[in-house]
C-alpha cells in the first residue's frame, strides 16, 4: 500500500468511528420518543416510550397483539397471528424502527414527539 492510500483507509476508519458514536448516543437518548400504533392503516394511539405501557389492541375479527412499552423500549410480547414474527421481533427504541404484523395490519413506529 502506498501512503496515500493509508491515509484514505485512515480517514474511512475515523469517519465509520464518529458516524457509529453518533448513531450509537442518539439510539440511547430517546427522551423525545414515541411509539406510533397504525391498524388498519389507521392512527389508534402515539405513547411515549419515556412511560412503561402494557396494552392490549383488538386488531379486529377477534384479534389481537400486546404491546408492552418497558425501559424505553417497545415490543410486542403476544399476539395469536400464525407466524408470530411480530413476537419474535426485537424491542424498538430509536426513531425510525418498526414491527409489522402483517396478518393484523398492525404497525408499531417509534417517532420523535414534537415538542410544539
Amino acid at each position: 500500500m502506498k501512503r496515500h492510500d493509508l491515509i484514505l483507509v485512515g480517514a474511512l476508519l475515523v469517519v465509520s468511528a464518529l458516524l457509529f458514536l453518533i448513531t450509537y448516543i442518539y439510539g440511547q437518548e430517546n427522551h423525545g420518543a414515541a411509539v406510533e400504533v397504525v391498524i388498519d392503516g389507521e392512527l389508534k394511539s402515539t405513547l411515549p416510550l419515556s412511560k412503561d405501557t402494557e396494552i392490549r389492541y383488538e386488531t379486529g375479527d377477534g384479534h389481537y397483539n400486546v404491546l408492552v412499552i418497558k425501559d424505553g423500549k417497545a415490543d410486542i410480547i403476544e399476539a395469536d397471528c400464525r407466524d408470530g414474527i411480530c413476537v419474535k421481533h426485537a424491542p424498538v427504541s430509536a426513531p425510525g424502527e418498526t414491527i409489522v404484523c402483517l396478518p393484523h395490519k398492525f404497525v408499531v413506529t417509534v417517532v420523535l414527539q414534537s415538542t410544539t
